[in-house]
């Protein structure tokens, strides 16, 4: 029985334009164009890149499950100053490079629970589109050639600043952009570079170079989704200066709104200090996930509220664990107890009994719909499976159960987990047994049927070895690989 709904409900989101929530309303139908920034691919991702991508991956899940159908785009920014200082630095060409930690992010992706976008357009793929917007900017007088690389004129888009509510006059540039005497303006930003000796480069009306970092964006989104999206995302410190520009140069070429909803989520600190490379703080996820369960770091990102700043630590991780393993045992528990009853063709509760059931877990589930449906606020729709598990717990005390319950209750679990993606547990069946090890627990069941308990332990610890680990429980032999 499917429990999700099929009418989508009413989303509140947080735009960081008007910094207020506004009920969110597609340009098409059922249909939502969403945009996220990724990752510069030099070097692997760290834990400061997993939170966007974990969070706008359950965004794009919730989204689904209420009916949308969303096209969901991710770059990969391939070509910059840091490809091709690591490409000196390894001896690798510039595409080699991102060659090699593209696919590390799918890796690390892969392993966080995180699907792939519709597409991941790579800018080294996309060389046609950016200069075509290049030049549709300077065509309209909003950017100019000097010195071989080409600058938008910030002055003439009258609004920038809107997203980072800052005045034009008052932005200071000088912490990160160096003054360049060719600018017209010192507020001006680059759109296209022209190339250094040695460099990687593509030929263009305004010689050989390659694109500046904002201009990608702008004109991959307009590939992808058209002149006007829905939802843009990305990490707080994109607002300035890298929204900010996208805006300026989209809606400078297309006079017509970029995104109706710009998201953003909040810093991660490390043990309290903001995560920087001049503290040297950062962890990358592929060293992270070899000493915590994905799904547990997965879970962590979630307890918080995406527009919060979030605190890593090894108590707040152990709280994660302890929060994952009560959930999944709660499945587990469930999932053994309904192989045996579905093998013997329980079906004894009443009517009443059922639809009394099926009542709680919808309340369970619309509670679930109605936070998410708030912002995306994951910390309470965590408290609905936890709900879930209470619910679930009290009907596996029960000395007898029908099958159709735990049906229901396994159904609400798999609907929950399908836009959290924090059960890793494989099939609660068991049909992940390979036969090797199906064979061994059952082997090992009979020898302590039979008190043979010198075999029991070495099937315990053959199993021990190949990576398995066993639990007894009331409901039957539990495994886990470690």
């Amino acid at each position: 029985m499917k429990m999700g709904v099929s009418i989508p409900m009413t989303i509140k989101i947080y735009n960081s334009m008007t910094r207020s929530k506004e009920t969110f309303q597609p340009l098409e139908e059922n249909k939502v164009k969403m945009y996220v920034c990724g990752p510069t691919v030099y070097d692997y991702i760290h834990i400061g890149n997993a939170r966007p991508m974990i969070f706008f991956d359950v965004i794009r899940r919730f989204l689904e499950r209420q009916g949308y159908e969303v096209r969901y785009i991710v770059n990969f920014t391939d070509v910059d100053d840091k490809l091709i200082r690591k490409a000196e630095q390894t001896g690798l060409s510039v595409p080699e490079v991102a060659d090699k930690f593209i696919e590390a992010f799918y890796e690390d992706a892969e392993s966080l629970g995180i699907r792939r976008a519709t597409v991941h357009p790579r800018v080294t793929e996309n060389m046609p589109e950016i200069i075509e917007f290049i030049q549709g900017l300077v065509d309209r007088g909003m950017a100019y050639e000097s010195g071989g690389d080409v600058f938008f004129r910030t002055g003439k888009f009258e609004e920038y600043g809107k997203l980072s509510h800052q005045k034009l006059e008052e932005l200071q540039y000088g912490i990160r952009i160096e003054v360049d005497e060719r600018k017209q303006d010192p507020r001006d930003f680059v759109l296209w570079k022209a190339a250094k000796p040695g460099e990687i480069k593509w030929d263009s009306p305004w010689g050989e170079g390659r694109p500046g970092w904002h201009i990608e964006c702008s004109a991959m989104a307009k590939k992808y989704l058209g002149t006007t999206i829905d939802i843009h995302g990305g990490g707080q410190d994109l607002i300035f200066p890298h929204h900010e520009c996208e805006i300026a140069q989209s809606e400078g070429l297309h006079g017509q709104t970029f995104a109706r909803y710009w998201m953003h989520n909040g810093y991660i600190n490390i043990n309290n200090e903001k995560m920087s490379k001049s503290l040297g703080n950062g962890i990358n996820v592929k060293e992270l996930v070899k000493k915590i369960r994905p799904n547990v770091l997965r879970f962590f990102m979630l307890s918080s509220h995406y527009r919060n700043p979030l605190n890593f630590s090894d108590e707040a991780i152990e709280q994660a664990e302890s929060a994952v393993a009560r959930i999944e045992n709660s499945y587990l528990n469930l999932g053994h107890r309904l192989q045996t009853v579905s093998s013997l063709g329980m079906n004894i509760a009443d009517e009443q009994e059922v639809q009394r059931l099926s009542a709680e877990i919808s309340a369970i589930l619309g509670q679930f719909d109605e936070k998410m449906s708030d912002d995306f606020n994951t910390p309470d729709a965590l408290s609905a499976v936890f709900e879930l598990v209470s619910l679930t717990n009290h009907e596996l005390k029960k000395e007898v159960a029908d099958s159709r319950q735990l049906e229901m209750l396994k159904q609400a679990f798999d609907d929950l987990n399908q836009v959290l993606g924090i059960i890793s547990v494989g099939d609660a069946k068991g049909e992940l047994l390979d036969e090797e090890v199906e064979r061994l627990i059952a082997e090992r069941t009979e020898a302590r049927r039979t008190k043979n308990w010198q075999r029991a332990d070495e099937i315990r610890n053959l199993l021990l070895e190949k990576g398995i680990i066993l639990e007894d429980t009331p409901q039957g032999v539990r495994w886990k690989r470690r």
